[in-house]
C-alpha cells in the first residue's frame, strides 16, 4: 500500500465519521455505528500504510550507511 493510499483512506475516514455525526443528530444510530466502523477502519489501514513506509524508509537509511568497524 502506497501513501497515496493511505491519504485516499484517511479521506475515506473522514467522510465516514462525518456520516456517522450526522447520523447521530438524525437518531439513525443503527447508521451511525456502522460509518463509525468504517471510517475507524480506513483509519487503521492508513496508520498501517504509513508505519510500511516509515519501516521501509529506516531500511533504506540503514542499508546506504557505511558499515561500522570494528576496532
Amino acid at each position: 500500500m502506497s501513501l497515496e493510499e493511505a491519504s485516499r483512506q484517511l479521506e475515506a475516514a473522514i467522510h465516514d465519521a462525518r456520516v456517522s455525526f450526522d447520523c447521530i443528530l438524525l437518531d439513525e444510530l443503527d447508521r451511525a455505528h456502522t460509518n463509525a466502523i468504517t471510517a475507524r477502519a480506513a483509519v487503521d489501514s492508513a496508520e498501517n500504510a504509513i508505519r510500511v513506509e516509515l519501516e521501509r524508509q529506516q531500511a533504506e537509511k540503514k542499508s546506504s550507511e557505511p558499515p561500522e568497524s570494528a576496532d
